[in-house]
């Protein structure tokens, strides 16, 4: 069997299913349905994707880099056919980052036209003409469909050499699972393309889920944050506890059961906005983000969701600290304080050579420690004593 061909139109010569060919770059179109691109971009031009790119891609050194060597094609893009009435375009499935700087060395129009409409000045270098020949074609690898592409895509920039970040990584993998009929073996199968265990994929999944649904809800925007870089980690990372899903009305257990999209019933709407909020902050509200350290700030920020008084008091100041501190019980207060001040005072008596004996203040202070422990240990000790004799 031959194989299949895209219909050249105009004077495009066919491109081979699943061969290396070399193509004009005016040929390739930018992926609008991109990983790059988080679902921003379906109905954007090309100069807000383009710029898009520059924002958040470091374009500027990949400019940089072909300006000064010219573009190297060790690497194939990979492409599948344009839609109808595209004039034999190419989408480029795999590249998308190097095609948007090859167009911006080769289109001035481009860049102009990305200072206007999207307030981006571009610094574009200047490049010999010897090195811009090398921008006129590429070699690309064709192949039927999107779904074709998943596997080595996901692979290579999930366990590969050029990792996306968290967030580009879920949304892929709940766009392939959704792809593949959104059901058990559809999860089985990404997760064993990409390299990563069934549970892991599933979670990714469950969160980009629970942050769409928010965001069409129009309870929270990426773009509103308060920090300069959206860390998705937090958001899956603080779902994976129970605390937070019960706070979500998710029930015991999520993020097990079935995955369905929009899975946080309507009467939590609120409870879903302030948990963002409280993890990423927002510019509107002139909020900044509680979370500051990923692994003890999910949890402590966990433990108030499940302490009513607790999260009162995180709504009413925004200090987690403070919030957390009234989760613990007089007791655990009590332990940690002591164990707390042994460690301190061990720390002070490893450094007692560097005290001279000229400095009085110190004494005293020393003195104010003792009488403290003094206080603290005859009390707990009547007590202790308390407790034995019954009384």
């Amino acid at each position: 069997m031959k194989p299949e061909r895209v219909r050249p139109r105009l004077n495009e010569a066919p491109i081979d299913l699943e061969t290396l060919t070399r193509v004009p770059v005016a040929r390739l179109r930018l992926d609008r349905e991109s990983p790059r691109l988080v679902g921003e971009a379906a109905e954007a031009s090309d100069e807000w994707i383009v710029a898009r790119l520059y924002r958040t891609a470091d374009l500027q050194e990949l400019l940089l880099s072909l300006s000064a060597s010219g573009y190297l094609d060790i690497e194939s893009l990979v492409v599948m056919a344009g839609h109808d009435g595209d004039d034999g375009g190419l989408i480029v499935l795999e590249g998308n980052r190097r095609l948007a700087a090859l167009r911006l060395l080769r289109e001035p129009a481009l860049v102009q036209k990305i200072a206007s409409a999207e307030d981006l000045r571009i610094s574009v270098p200047a490049v010999d003409d010897a090195l811009r020949t090398t921008f006129d074609q590429v070699s690309v690898y064709r192949v039927a469909s999107r779904e074709r592409a998943r596997a080595f895509i996901g692979f290579k920039h999930m366990k590969g050499p050029v990792k996306w970040d968290a967030y580009r990584k879920a949304r892929f993998a709940a766009d392939w699972y959704r792809a593949g009929g959104a059901d058990g073996s559809a999860l089985e199968r990404v997760a064993a393309a990409i390299g990563d265990r069934h549970d892991t994929v599933r979670r990714m999944v469950s969160a980009v889920y629970v942050l769409e649904q928010a965001e069409r809800e129009g309870l929270f925007d990426i773009e509103d944050r308060g920090t300069p870089r959206f860390a998705f980690s937090l958001l899956y990372a603080a779902l994976a506890r129970s605390q937070y899903a019960e706070y979500l009305g998710l029930g015991s257990g999520w993020p097990r059961h079935e995955l369905v999209p929009n899975p946080v019933p309507r009467e939590r709407f609120d409870e879903l906005r302030k948990v963002l909020v409280w993890l990423y902050g927002s510019k509107s509200d002139d909020a900044r983000p509680v979370v500051v350290m990923m692994n003890p700030d999910i949890r402590r920020l966990g433990e108030v969701l499940a302490n009513v008084e607790a999260r009162e008091d995180l709504e009413q100041t925004r200090d987690l600290a403070a919030a957390y501190a009234r989760t613990e019980s007089v007791g655990r207060r009590l332990a940690s304080s002591l164990l707390r001040a042994r460690e301190t005072i061990g720390a002070a008596g490893g450094s007692l050579r560097g005290y001279d004996g000229e400095d009085k203040s110190l004494l005293h202070v020393a003195e104010d420690v003792r009488e403290a422990a003094d206080t603290v240990y005859v009390n707990m000790a009547r007590k202790r004593r308390s407790a034995l004799s019954g009384n």
